[in-house]
This record gives C-alpha cells, sequence and structure tokens, in this order.
C-alpha cells in the first residue's frame, strides 16, 4: 500500500477545511451549496482515517474533521471547528511528511 496515501489525503482534507474555516466564506460556500461541502468533507475525514488506520498512522484529525463534519452548522462554532481541524491535519501531514523523509535519509 502507498504510505503517501494518507499524508496526501490529510494535506487535501486539512486545505479544505482551512478554506471552509475562512470567516464569511467558508459559511457561504456551505449555504451556497446547500450544505453538500460538509458531506464532503465527512466522506474524506472517512477517507482519510481508513487509510490512515491502515498505514498505523495519527488518527486524531480526521477524528476530529469528522465530529466537525456533523456540527459545522452551527454558525461560528463550525467556523472554529473548522480551523482546528485545519490545523491538526495540516500540522499531522507535515509531521508525517519529515518522518517519511527522515526514513528515507536513514536507508
Amino acid at each position: 500500500m502507498n504510505k503517501n496515501l494518507s499524508r496526501t489525503l490529510k494535506w487535501v482534507s486539512g486545505g479544505f477545511e482551512a478554506l471552509l474555516g475562512i470567516p464569511f466564506v467558508g459559511g457561504t460556500i456551505v449555504v451556497s451549496f446547500l450544505w453538500t461541502p460538509l458531506a464532503i468533507a465527512l466522506a474524506l475525514h472517512i477517507a482519510t482515517l481508513v487509510f490512515s488506520a491502515k498505514e498505523g498512522r495519527a488518527r486524531h484529525g480526521s477524528i476530529l474533521g469528522i465530529v466537525t463534519s456533523c456540527i459545522a452548522w452551527i454558525p461560528f462554532v463550525g467556523m472554529i471547528m473548522h480551523i482546528i481541524s485545519a490545523i491538526l491535519l495540516l500540522v499531522d501531514a507535515y509531521r508525517q511528511e519529515d518522518k517519511d523523509s527522515q526514513v528515507v535519509d536513514t536507508q
């Protein structure tokens, strides 16, 4: 299995969460598309969680992303949750990338 898949999914889902966390812009996107972006984010977080679990990688960002997708319809709470989820996912993807590069360097 490609060990980079969970990392890539974390970058994508973290970026999407960051977009949805932008004040007023994220809310406008969600409402304009009739909350479909939250369903897309939920599916993306579930996929990320599955691949992270299979690869033995950190799963906390994806779990928080799932919770965020379920409660993000609440104004301001959703924005804060999107921002926190984005930070966790992007930091985790960066750390995973850093660890993967260290493993390649030692081999």
